[in-house]
């Protein structure tokens, strides 16, 4: 149970709690930010979990120009790592597997939020090196001329319809629906092979489809039953039509990682990158997250208005669903994967 204390962040829209900074420090920080008059992200652009508001907000509110460079995680942290004091990015978003190794690699600079207390332990460093902003669960995408939807991983063994799954091995999205319907079947991130076992058995009955997920490709009835990120899965739904595609959490297992914030070491502009994780993981913040089908970390912790919870999917839906290990895509057995998949199940695809 966490302890409140009712203290004062109008420009935020939070609450500050005991052993956390006071508001006087937030008053601090505005006015750092506010002169140097800029934030500057990677991976992060204005369509992506709607960073858009929160960056015309950050405007807004307090001024800061800002400007995004869309890249993936490995990169952000190459980028941080290889430009070193010629900083031109102060903050980045990055895969939840990725918070270690950007602190492992020595880029990171430390800020715990007014809400620190808020966040899973699973889903920060303990020094505030990276925090988990948003979270996805692997979900399935099902198409509403399915006769019998699929709710759990060993349903997917009993149907007649087509799976589609993407590129396993080097996609994100991917792995962890290989480690998800592994976890349904006794495996864990040590022993992905029960999850590649499953698609195994798909591709011999010849239903697995080897491809990506597009809304055109649903929109032409190709896609019938997909595991995805729900943030992806409800958007691409909605783009579609809610009435065609349904999306579901197995209820025999699932997994949920993350998007962690990581600023800069050597930020030009450290107050304002500070502020800008402040906002994201504020009220305010998190709101707009959850308009960009992105579920806040925070979720347990805010009232979302009418329009950003139906873009969600009910709390009970992920009864099933744990926390990733962060450290899985550093294993051996995720090294392994790509291995397995192509000699399991590519053959028979």
């Amino acid at each position: 149970m966490f302890r409140r204390t009712f203290l004062a962040l109008p420009a935020l829209g939070v609450l500050a709690y005991s052993g956390i900074a006071a508001a006087n420090d937030i008053s601090a920080l505005e006015e750092a930010a506010r002169k140097e008059g800029a934030v500057y992200s990677v991976g992060m652009p204005d369509g992506w979990a709607n960073w858009k508001d929160t960056w015309q907000q950050l405007t807004e509110k307090y001024g800061l120009k800002h400007s995004d460079t869309d890249m993936s995680s490995g990169e952000e942290i190459a980028k941080f790592a290889n430009e070193g004091s010629n900083a031109t990015a102060d903050i980045g978003d990055v895969g939840l597997e990725f918070g270690p190794i950007a602190l492992s690699r020595g880029v990171t600079m430390p800020y715990k939020t007014t809400a620190w207390d808020q966040i899973p332990d699973w889903a920060k460093d303990a020094e505030g090196n990276w925090v988990i902003g948003y979270t996805g669960t692997i979900a399935f995408l099902v198409s509403a001329d399915v006769a019998n939807p699929p709710t759990s991983w060993a349903d997917l063994l009993k149907g007649d319809y087509k799976v589609t799954m993407g590129k396993v091995g080097s996609g994100a999205q991917d792995n962890a629906s290989i480690l998800a319907a592994a976890v349904s079947l006794g495996g864990n991130e040590k022993n992905l092979r029960p999850g590649v076992e499953l698609f195994q058995k798909l591709a011999e009955q010849d239903r697995l489809l080897g491809s990506g997920v597009t809304p055109a490709l649903m929109e032409r009835g190709e896609i019938q039953v997909a595991p995805l990120w729900d943030f992806n899965a409800l958007n691409y739904r909605d783009v579609v039509g809610k009435d065609k595609f349904k999306v579901i959490i197995p209820s025999d297992g699932s997994v949920t990682s993350g998007y962690a914030t990581i600023i800069n070491k050597h930020s030009r502009n450290p107050n304002a990158a500070k502020l800008a994780r402040e906002y994201i993981l504020s009220d305010a913040g998190q709101i707009n997250l959850a308009r960009g089908y992105a579920r806040p970390i925070r979720f347990d912790h805010i009232e979302l208005p009418a329009d950003a919870k139906e873009k969600l999917l009910p709390s009970d839906q992920y009864k099933a669903a744990r926390p990733i290990d962060p450290t899985l895509w550093t294993s051996d057995a995720a090294k392994e994967l790509s291995q397995l998949w192509r000699d399991l199940v590519a053959p028979k695809m």
